[in-house]
C-alpha cells in the first residue's frame, strides 16, 4: 500500500528554530537571536495570552462560539458582512479554502517566482496545476499588474502577495484593481496580505464591494503574534460568500486561537508597538548593514550577501540566526526579520562581522 504519486509535491522549509538550532550547537537558546521566521519579537498580546489562559478550561468544547464571535469581530472591524470572513487554521486555511471552492482537476494556479510554496503545494492537493510569473531581481523585485498580466494565460486563481515574501516589495491597490479588471470574470484574484499590518497602505479588502473576483488573506502570525495558534482568515465576496460553509473544515480554527484572536484584535497599544519596532528595525538595516538590501514593506529585510548559505551557517554559530533564501531562488541572499531594538542592533553586528571575516562580493542591487 502507498499513498499517491506526490513526486510533484516539495515540501515547505521552514526557517529553523532557535531551541533546534541550540540543540545542534550545544548552546544555550537564550543565547540565541531568531530572525529568520518573521515572527513578532515582542510575542502575542498580554490580552492574548490572558485570553488563551481563561479560555484554556473549555477546550472540551468545540470553538462554535468563539469562532462565530471572532468572525463577528472580524467583519466589524473591516466593515463586511459575517458571510464574508473565512476564519481559518492559519493564513494556509485560507489558501486551502479557495482551492476548494475554486479548482477543478486540472485547473491552474499562476503564483509569484518566488514565493510562498503552500500556494502550488494547495494547488496540487487539489488535484490543479500552477504556473508561474517572476518577481525578478533584475527588475528590484517591482510588482505591478501589468508584469503579471503579461504571465497571465486564463488560469482560474492567480496570487499577488503583497508585501511580497522573501523580497519585501508591494502591489499597491490601483495595480490589484487594475489586475481584477484584465483577468478573466472566472479567474480569482486572490490577495495574500500576511505582512499587510506593517506597510501603511489601504487593503485590498477595499475592493470587494466593487469586485466579485477578488478574495484577501491576512493572519494573526504576524503583527499579532499568534503564529503558534494558526490563525487567520480569508475576506471574500459577498456574491459568493456562502461557498464557506461548503468548504470548510469543521471546527478548524481552535477555541484558544480564536480567543486570543479576539483579544489581540483589542490590543491597539501591542499592534502599534510590533509595527513601529518593525519600521525601525527596517531602517537601521537599511542604513547600517554593508551588504545591499532592498526596500520591504514586511517584517523583515531581504540582503545580498553573495553565498547565503555560507554566511547564514556562520551567523547562526555566532548566536544569529537568519533565513538562507536558496529554497526560494536566491542562493546570493538571505532574509533577516526585524527583532527588537536590541535583537536588531545584534543581527547587523554579526552579519556585517560574518561578511568581512568570508570575504563576500555582493553587487548593488
Amino acid at each position: 500500500m502507498q499513498p499517491r504519486d506526490l513526486s510533484a509535491h516539495k515540501a515547505y522549509v521552514p526557517g529553523r528554530g532557535a531551541k533546534e538550532v541550540a540543540r545542534d550547537l550545544g548552546m544555550d537558546p537564550e543565547e540565541l537571536t531568531k530572525l529568520s521566521s518573521n515572527e513578532n519579537p515582542h510575542g502575542p498580546s498580554p490580552a492574548a495570552i490572558a485570553a488563551v489562559e481563561n479560555a484554556a478550561s473549555d477546550v472540551n468544547v468545540y470553538p462554535k462560539a468563539s469562532h462565530t464571535d471572532l468572525t463577528a469581530r472580524i467583519a466589524q472591524y473591516w466593515g463586511l458582512d459575517d458571510t464574508q470572513v473565512w476564519v481559518s487554521a492559519g493564513a494556509d486555511g485560507g489558501i486551502d479554502y479557495l482551492s476548494r471552492a475554486f479548482l477543478d482537476p486540472g485547473d491552474e494556479m499562476l503564483v509569484p517566482d518566488p514565493g510562498f510554496s503552500y500556494y502550488p503545494m494547495s494547488a496540487r492537493y487539489h488535484h490543479g496545476e500552477t504556473t508561474t510569473y517572476p518577481v525578478s531581481k533584475e527588475d528590484d523585485f517591482e510588482q505591478s499588474a501589468e508584469h503579471v498580466l503579461s504571465s497571465y494565460d486564463g488560469e482560474r486563481i492567480v496570487y499577488v502577495t503583497t508585501p511580497h515574501n522573501p523580497t519585501g516589495s508591494v502591489l499597491e491597490t490601483e495595480e490589484i484593481r487594475t489586475l481584477a479588471e484584465g483577468v478573466h470574470d472566472q479567474t480569482l484574484v486572490a490577495v495574500d496580505e500576511a505582512y499587510g499590518e506593517y506597510y501603511d497602505a489601504p487593503s485590498a479588502i477595499e475592493l470587494l464591494d466593487e469586485y466579485d473576483n477578488v478574495a484577501v488573506l491576512r493572519t494573526f502570525s504576524k503583527a499579532y503574534g499568534l503564529a503558534g495558534l494558526r490563525i487567520g482568515y480569508a475576506a471574500v465576496p459577498t456574491a459568493w460568500a456562502d461557498a464557506y460553509a461548503r468548504v470548510n473544515t469543521p471546527f478548524a480554527a481552535n477555541e484558544l486561537a480564536c480567543r486570543a484572536a479576539l483579544a489581540a484584535l483589542d490590543d491597539d497599544d501591542h499592534l502599534e508597538r510590533s509595527i513601529e519596532t518593525a519600521r525601525w528595525a527596517r531602517e537601521h538595516y537599511h542604513e547600517h548593514l554593508d551588504v545591499p538590501t532592498w526596500p520591504s514593506g514586511g517584517n523583515f529585510v531581504l540582503c545580498e550577501v553573495g553565498d547565503a548559505s555560507a554566511v547564514a551557517s556562520a551567523a547562526q554559530k555566532r548566536g544569529v540566526i537568519v533565513r538562507d533564501t536558496s529554497s526560494f531562488g536566491l542562493p546570493e541572499c538571505i532574509r533577516v526579520s526585524c527583532g527588537t531594538r536590541e535583537g536588531t542592533r545584534r543581527a547587523v553586528e554579526v552579519i556585517n562581522e560574518v561578511v568581512a571575516d568570508i570575504g563576500v562580493e555582493a553587487a548593488e542591487p
